[in-house]
């Protein structure tokens, strides 16, 4: 089995391939001081509830935008699974695409990752969006090379800039709101952070159109696009597990001779 790692700023998705099929997905959040043996110890615990020894892990494959934990992910694999992690970035591992920006290394690896994944399931150029702690708009030719984007601040991180810049206002939840123009402060801050990020997506999606001087197809991933995708039309594809199907396609360009 394969185990893929993908590990964000604010939360880590362990997920377990056999073949296509998913065997089993946890996640943890991402705290740079725990240590590969906490890890491997819940891991191995929750793996084992549902019957799947340790052994059985034959590959690991990490994608990480926090530096600071690569290390005990890979320490994670090599005792516990004894095997040496790919790892998304370094020299060795190939993507199969061009990434056509001015400095490559400075790319997240979550975005190269659902860009892989995201040429290989849609026709055509994409925008792919994702909803994380930044809200990031990467293109995609229609040859999978990765062409840039923009990076926006995520929508849980401005709900929390908002609470603590400005003395008065409230945490929030986020959600749609019944209406634009808000009856309180609460109902307020909802309809400006849900309706402005409905603004953010449909404007730069036409923008990045005008740009790229074609239509493009829209695919948008990460834990709040569901809530997003059902107020605008220029989503036309949600897909949770991009980011996880990427990592699995890598690997297989990257043992498959």
């Amino acid at each position: 089995m394969l185990l893929a790692i993908d590990s964000g700023n604010t939360n880590i998705v362990f997920a377990l391939y056999d073949g296509e099929q998913v065997k089993g997905e946890w996640r943890s959040s991402t705290d740079t001081e725990r240590t590969a043996d906490e890890f491997g110890v819940w891991l191995c615990q929750l793996m084992a509830m549902l019957g799947i020894e340790r052994q059985a892990v034959n590959a690991c494959i990490i994608a990480s935008v926090v530096p600071a934990v690569v290390f005990s992910l890979k320490q994670l694999c090599r005792r516990y699974f004894g095997c040496e992690a790919l790892v998304v970035g370094d020299e060795e591992v190939h993507l199969g695409i061009r990434i056509l920006v001015d400095r490559p290394e400075e790319v997240g690896a979550d975005r190269l990752v659902n860009a892989v994944a995201a040429h290989k399931v849609y026709a055509g150029p994409l925008i792919v969006i994702d909803f994380g702690t930044a809200t990031t708009f990467d293109v995609v030719d229609a040859l999978g090379n990765y062409c840039g984007g923009a990076i926006s601040p995520g929508v849980n991180l401005s709900l929390e800039a908002l609470h603590t810049a400005a003395a008065k206002l409230p945490r929030v939840a986020i959600g749609r709101p019944k209406s634009v123009v808000g009856k309180g402060t609460v109902a307020a801050m909802r309809s400006g952070i849900y309706w402005g990020y409905v603004g953010l997506i449909e404007g730069l999606v036409r923008r990045i159109e005008e740009e790229m001087g074609e239509k493009m197809t829209v695919v948008a991933t990460g834990g709040l696009a569901p809530l997003f995708a059902e107020s605008t039309s220029v989503i036309n594809h949600l897909d949770p597990d991009l980011t996880l199907r990427g990592l699995l396609e890598i690997y297989r360009r990257n043992v498959t001779p």
